[in-house]
């Protein structure tokens, strides 16, 4: 494949295709752009929690001196192992919990990965609407001076005044002051996809390949069921989830933990022998505990309402963006059809 040529030899860009199209645009993004590289990490480190917040305490190892005679005649001694056990199933909850945090940051890394890809969209798209509109000013000024060379041959012979020759030049020279401004706006736009694509702002841009909307924009029920898949409504839903499983985990705080402690031991009396002992935590601030579970209920609700106000916000940006495609489409085809071909008449 033809690429685009470095200008420096010894710092060499990395190449981008020749002629540089939309898809590859938005793949490039995709693959160089630092920050789904760190969505995708933190995503990895989100999948480590269900394991760590499901796991049983780390059990407790206690030497004891139980009793040391003051006469130093011996001592009774023990050595145990305690491991604290939950009656209840906070442990399924809690990695539920954590579950839907991984869900809701996979939703996260996704949408950072579009918002990179319509950056980049939206800087190609600006360098193609500066390039195009440098050279239909640069084709305007052709036809501008040819006007003026008319208008000097039309007072020369006396059948037009001075004034129409002074429009003229006026016109030339809004033209061309027009046409020095756009070379700087070019090369920033090609600054903002250089960046957008991870590469030095100076990185030199190749021509573009055509774009045109080649299909009419899809129904606005098409539209609307596959918005239901948009990043931000996986992460509104796997937040609901979260908070589901928290409810739980608070529930089952009103239940008690179970101590095992067991090991051996050794006394003066009686020699050698094995302890062991079971307790139970006794949850009786009730009131804490139910205010937990209240905490919990109400961000289960904030997590529906913010859900169904992020949906209806879609739907309408949605609503939007098909609307404003269908206005571009005709803009276009009224300038390809229309508008261009008279201003390239020749008279």
């Amino acid at each position: 494949a033809t690429t685009w040529p470095t200008a420096t030899a010894a710092q060499t860009p990395p190449l981008l295709p020749w002629p540089l199209c939309l898809g590859d645009v938005i793949r490039l993004a995709s693959e160089r752009r630092d920050e789904i590289q760190a969505a995708r990490a933190r995503t990895r480190a989100g999948e480590a929690r269900p394991t760590i917040v499901s796991a049983l305490q780390d059990p407790m190892i206690s030497p004891s001196l139980d009793h040391l005679p003051f006469m130093l005649g011996g001592a009774d001694v023990s050595f145990t192992i305690e491991q604290q056990i939950p009656l209840s199933g906070t442990r399924g909850h809690r990695r539920a919990s954590a579950l839907a945090d991984v869900d809701r940051l996979r939703a996260e890394a996704s949408r950072t990965t579009l918002d990179v890809g319509l950056q980049a969209v939206n800087a190609f798209l600006m360098v193609q609407e500066r390039r195009r509109t440098a050279a239909l000013v640069t084709e305007q000024l052709s036809f501008a001076r040819d006007v003026v060379s008319a208008a000097n041959a039309r007072y020369a012979s006396g059948t037009a005044p001075q004034s129409d020759v002074l429009r003229a030049e006026v016109e030339v020279a809004r033209l061309e002051a027009f046409a020095r401004a756009l070379v700087s706006e070019v090369r920033g736009a090609e600054a903002m996809l250089n960046t957008s694509l991870a590469l030095d702002a100076e990185n030199p841009v190749p021509p573009f390949a055509s774009l045109a909307f080649a299909q009419p924009p899809p129904s606005w029920s098409a539209i609307k069921t596959a918005l239901t898949s948009r990043p931000e409504l996986v992460a509104g839903r796997a937040e609901i989830v979260r908070a589901e499983a928290d409810i739980q985990v608070m529930r089952d705080m009103f239940r008690p933990m179970a101590t095992i402690r067991t090991g051996p031991s050794y006394t003066m009396t009686d020699g050698k022998g094995w302890m062991a002992m079971v307790g139970l935590s006794l949850p009786i601030w009730r009131d804490k505990l139910r205010a937990g579970v209240a905490e919990a209920q109400a961000m289960r609700t904030m997590s529906e309402a913010d859900l169904r106000a992020m949906t209806r916000m879609i739907e309408g940006d949605a609503a939007v963006a098909v609307n404003q495609l269908q206005a571009t489409r005709d803009r276009q085809a009224a300038l390809r059809t229309d508008v261009l071909p008279r201003a390239r008449m020749r008279n």
